[in-house]
């Protein structure tokens, strides 16, 4: 638990009454971000304020401001926390002159409809002790890092979330969740990441209040403080992206490299590609109300579009980010891109041969972008138990790896947490993330119950549609006129033959062959008269994760589970003789 979190929303309590629950989140949060910013500017306000007074040109004056400060970011107002409250009639008028006043990059206040809280607050007579409440909270960096600020932000958020019963697919990440990952996605890159002044980017499509963005950062100066890595995201919730944004100032990067809206209709980094790229889109979401939108798209760009290999089904678009970030990889030409995605089991063989999902999973496979697939332990998320899976791909695999997928089983690494945190009972401890992380680094097959290495074309399959011959009343086929049998549609079935039957890593190239001797020995000696309707043959591909680490478990002796009723069968007698007496 974040007990910086959990004290800025104990503030939360003088809201009761004219606040509901679900509500709390539209106050504390932007208070929370305004003092951040607050705090950071407090030292050197009046510096500032001498350059404002000098330089009336809004650029000129950003240049003036950043190099006497260092900050990208600044604010021109007399006001802040040590003084607002002296005015105790203008409170109201003064914190939004405090608003208005801070330089056109801070455009954060404006997702929360500020403002119109603050009238808010002043009219129900509670605006004074909020301010003196967050005036008393010192959120400088030295005394809060971004590391616990963030923690602090997620509790808020999660506690919000929980008020206002939020059930959707927006899962907020957890940062053992993120660690991991991050170590995943720069795991190739070590020796590359140490080199002296190195220049890197990193985008997150689904930014949320920028976790993955900061722990990648973290991350990475932690292994070389001289590196760069230029943060790029968007987000389409107004409150979420405020953070994220807050988040960036605060911490001097480039906050313009934040961007608000909706990545699938509106790629607000059109024809940019990334050295890095990191996503945990909502899961099981609907992408109807803009289905029109991309698949508009996706016919008018072409073969090269991002969303050219399929689309999923509109009740789930995870698939579109997965497509997304393949696209917004850095050519291999130019040194190649990694992505680290996290999503749903449904992404690894949801559909059927030739559907969206399936020539998704096709086209990826066949471009050898897969490099692994780890299976995170259950109970990992505040609002879901589901399964989840992180993907990496990577457009420039290391020799090794061309044309080869791992699959790590990593859902037995973890730890239990001492409380529950929602649905959160289990955590990714640093002794867990490194032994997922060694299992990757060995790529090998040393260890089957937990990592297996795959060839590509493993996951490949035809479906191949056999037909029956219809029958006349007395057993005779119905021929047609050329004397051809009539097939039975009620007996029409279909089959998958993998691309690998009998030994074959042919894959597709060897279709014909592979299909015939599938058919010869699986089903012609049931079926001697049946056929294959080679018209409608199709290509699939998936990833039965779960079918390549299953475990036999014999079951238990029959003796045994017959002493095991008796027990209960008496238990059950005894219960009803005490009810009778």
């Amino acid at each position: 638990m974040s007990t910086l979190g959990s004290f800025i929303w104990s503030i939360a309590d003088q809201l009761r009454g004219p606040y509901r629950p679900n509500q709390y989140g539209a106050v504390i949060l932007p208070f929370t971000i305004l003092r951040r910013l607050d705090c950071i500017l407090e030292p050197d306000r009046d510096a500032v304020r001498e350059l404002a007074a000098k330089y009336k040109n809004p650029n000129r004056l950003k240049v003036e401001v950043a190099k006497a400060t260092g900050r990208p970011f600044y604010n021109t107002s007399n006001y802040s926390f040590t003084n607002l409250l002296a005015d105790a009639d203008g409170l109201a008028d003064n914190l939004t002159d405090y608003l208005d006043r801070f330089s056109a990059d801070v455009d954060v206040f404006e997702y929360f409809d500020f403002k119109k809280e603050i009238l808010a607050l002043e009219k129900a007579g509670l605006l004074r002790e909020i301010v003196k409440a967050f005036g008393a909270v010192d959120l400088h960096p030295k005394a809060v890092s971004n590391s616990d600020m963030g923690d602090a932000f997620e509790y808020i958020i999660r506690k919000f979330n929980e008020a206002a019963n939020e059930t959707s697919g927006d899962h907020y990440t957890p940062r053992d969740a993120i660690r991991l990952l991050v170590d995943l996605l720069f795991a190739e890159e070590d020796a590359g990441l140490s080199e002296p002044g190195i220049v890197r980017s990193l985008y997150d499509p689904t930014a949320g209040t920028g976790g993955m963005l900061s722990l990648a950062e973290e991350h990475l100066l932690a292994q070389n403080p001289d590196a760069r890595l230029s943060l790029f995201g968007q987000e389409y919730n107004p409150q979420s992206y405020a953070i994220c944004k807050s988040d960036m100032l605060a911490k001097g990067n480039d906050a313009t490299n934040i961007a608000f809206g909706n990545t699938l209709t509106d790629d607000a980094f059109k024809g940019r590609q990334f050295d890095f790229c990191m996503s945990n889109p909502p899961y099981g979401v609907d992408w109807k109300q803009y289905a029109k939108t991309v698949t508009k798209e996706r016919n008018e760009a072409g073969p090269y579009g991002r969303f050219a290999p399929g689309l999923p089904a509109t009740s789930d678009g995870q698939m579109l980010f997965l497509l997304h970030l393949a696209h917004k990889m850095r050519a291999p030409e130019d040194g190649g891109g990694r992505v680290g995605i996290v999503m749903n089991g449904s992404p690894l063989f949801n559909g059927g041969a030739e559907s969206g999902p399936s020539n998704i999973r096709r086209w990826l496979l066949e471009n050898d972008l897969v490099e692994a697939i780890v299976a995170l332990p259950t109970n990992m998320f505040f609002n879901t138990g589901i399964a989840t899976y992180i993907w990496i791909l990577d457009n420039s695999k290391h020799q090794d790896r061309k044309g080869k997928v791992q699959l790590i089983d990593g859902t037995s690494f973890w730890t239990k947490m001492r409380k529950n945190l929602g649905s959160k009972g289990r955590e990714i401890s640093d002794d867990d993330r490194t032994q997922v992380v060694r299992l990757y680094a060995d790529f090998t097959d040393a260890d089957p119950d937990f990592s297996k290495v795959l060839r590509n074309n493993e996951f490949g399959y035809w479906t191949i549609t056999v037909e029956w011959p219809l029958l006349e009343d007395d057993g005779k086929p119905v021929v047609d006129r050329k004397g051809k049998p009539k097939a039975d549609a009620k007996k029409r079935d279909t089959e998958n033959v993998p691309f690998t039957y009998g030994g074959s890593a042919a894959g597709a190239s060897a279709q014909l062959e592979v299909i015939q001797a599938y058919f010869d020995a699986e089903v012609k000696p049931y079926a001697p008269d049946a056929w294959i309707d080679w018209a409608k043959v199709k290509t699939g591909y998936e990833i039965p994760f779960t079918r390549h680490f299953y475990k036999y478990a014999p079951p238990r002796p029959l003796a045994e589970i017959d002493a095991d009723l008796e027990k209960q069968v008496a238990k059950i007698l005894d219960l009803l003789h005490k009810v009778e007496g």
